[in-house]
Order: C-alpha cells, then sequence, then structure tokens
C-alpha cells in the first residue's frame, strides 16, 4: 500500500517537473526569437520591422518608441472637391513612389490615393491608401496591362535606374518601406537567390515601364527618380503642373523645407558589390531599351 502511494506521488511529482521544463522552454524561446530579430540594420528599430506589408513599422505590440515618427504636416490634408479626372503615379517598385506621394501632398493639402491598401502607409501619412479615383491628386500603381491603364485620363511615370529600383525593393521585401535587407541575405542559397530576383525583377522593370510608354492613350509626364533627388523643386512644379494644380507659394516652401519626410530609404553601403557583371550588362541593356523609348515615344516635358 505504502509502495503505491509513493509511485503515485512520484509520477505526480515527475509530471509537475515536465510541464515546469516546458514553460521554461517556451519563455526562453520566446524570449531569444524578440531578442534576436531580423538585423538589418544597425539601429535598435531597424531589428524589428515586419516584413508584412502590412505592418511596415513594426507588428502589433511593439512598444511605441520603435515606431516611425508622425509626418509633420504642412497643413491638414482633404479631398479634392468635386473630383477631377483620375491621375496614376505610375511606377515599378523601389522608383520613390511613396516619396513622391508625401512631397505631392505636403506641397498642396490634398490626399493621394493607391490601387493598394498598405495598411503601414494608411496609418503614417496616408489615410487615402485604396481610394482610386478623382477626389485624390494621384493614384499610386505598380501595375501594368489595359486592366491597370483603363481607370486614368493622365498618367505620371516615374522612372528609375533598374540596378537601383530593384536594390531598393529587395530592401523594401525583407525591411519595409525604409529598411534594409540583411547582407546574408544578397548570399541565399549561394546567391542564386538574389540572381533570380534581379532577373525576374529586371524583365518586370521593363514590361511596366514599356506598356506605360507604349500602350497609355493620355498624356504621359515621364520624370526620373534621380532627377528628383538632385532637383527636388523643379521636378515637383513640373508634376503640379501637369496636372494642374494651383501652387501655393507658402505651401511648396514649406514642402521644399521638409523634403526629406520619413519615406526615404537613407544610404547604406554593402562591404560588396551585389551585382555581378554579367547583371550589369543585363540591366545596362535593359536600362537602355527604355531610356529610348522615353526619348522617343514619351516626349517628356522633364528631362
Amino acid at each position: 500500500m505504502l509502495f503505491r502511494r509513493v509511485r503515485f506521488w512520484t509520477v505526480i511529482f515527475l509530471l509537475i517537473v515536465y510541464v515546469i521544463g516546458i514553460l521554461i522552454l517556451t519563455v526562453l524561446s520566446l524570449h531569444d526569437t524578440r531578442g534576436t530579430g531580423y538585423k538589418s540594420g544597425s539601429s535598435v528599430q531597424s531589428r524589428f520591422i515586419s516584413k508584412s506589408k502590412s505592418f511596415e513599422y513594426g507588428l502589433p505590440g511593439f512598444k511605441p518608441r520603435l515606431r516611425r515618427p508622425k509626418v509633420n504636416w504642412c497643413t491638414d490634408l482633404k479631398y479634392i472637391h468635386p473630383p477631377r479626372p483620375t491621375v496614376a503615379l505610375a511606377s515599378f517598385p523601389g522608383s520613390g513612389n511613396t516619396w513622391l506621394r508625401y512631397l505631392l501632398q505636403q506641397a498642396t493639402g490634398y490626399h493621394t490615393g493607391s490601387v493598394y491598401k498598405d495598411y503601414g502607409l494608411r496609418k503614417n501619412g496616408f489615410p487615402a491608401e485604396s481610394v482610386a479615383n478623382g477626389s485624390v491628386l494621384v493614384v499610386k500603381t505598380h501595375e501594368w496591362g489595359p486592366r491597370a491603364r483603363c481607370n486614368f485620363s493622365k498618367a505620371i511615370l516615374l522612372v528609375r535606374t533598374p540596378a537601383a529600383a530593384i536594390q531598393a525593393e529587395f530592401n523594401r521585401q525583407s525591411g519595409g518601406h525604409v529598411g534594409f535587407a540583411a547582407p546574408d541575405r544578397y548570399k541565399r542559397l549561394r546567391g542564386r537567390y538574389w540572381q533570380d530576383f534581379v532577373a525576374s525583377q529586371l524583365r518586370g522593370w521593363q514590361t511596366m515601364n514599356l506598356d506605360w510608354l507604349y500602350n497609355f492613350t493620355g498624356p504621359t509626364h515621364v520624370i526620373f527618380y534621380e532627377q528628383l533627388v538632385s532637383s527636388t523643386e523643379h521636378t515637383l512644379r513640373t508634376v503640379l503642373d501637369f496636372i494642374d494644380v494651383p501652387v501655393d507659394a507658402k505651401l511648396f516652401e514649406c514642402a521644399i523645407q521638409r523634403k526629406q519626410g520619413i519615406y526615404r530609404r537613407q544610404k547604406r553601403a554593402l562591404n560588396f558589390d551585389p551585382f555581378t557583371e554579367g547583371m550589369k550588362a543585363s540591366l545596362k541593356r535593359g536600362e537602355k531599351r527604355v531610356l529610348d523609348a522615353i526619348y522617343s515615344v514619351a516626349a517628356p516635358t522633364a528631362r
């Protein structure tokens, strides 16, 4: 009888120890996951940036200090009333679409829209995400083809060199709008993952830009991202003139003063060149094809 009782309580004791052990291991595992994070940069914030498009500035539950600062707008944003013909702000991903939207909102006080619903952007300065009509100044799109073009009367085509755009998109997919891909991500699968990414993205870069250049029948204004960076004031004025929006001197001056905003990814040098000679040759050929089309077909007003 005594032996049975001892055996019973021994089993109970072992079960309790087992459960406690499982709980301790679970807590330690969660702690390690949160503590190491995805090391895409040197700052604490970049370690916690989500890979999910819906959470560009951190997953729910993270401390507020890890979130991006709020945008300091030059004026309260409003919708256009009555609505006007819908204008596309078309670009390949990684070409600076979000930054140009930010500049336009600062310079005019009007919302810009998008064919997407990016919850991170919606909560951080772009409440008109998913609005794709004439009540917003321009509508962001990375799409191409007849269905993508049919709802627009005008188009601003924002073009960035393919190497820079592709690398920016690679960074966005790993670290959000302002984060970076970890250096070891370029070497994933012995570099094959990055090579395939560059090849597929280059095909998309050419297709998207050429489709809008050759097949969109409405007025088209082509600007270059590099031009927007080096001559922000002039390039922004050409865009406002193209979409026929009166320029308020005070708002425009405010926009230029705050042109950096929170949506431009800061430069971060890698200690290696991610592009092989073969990649560079392919990128150069693709870029030349699109530039030839721009200068022969689109006849942009901003060069």
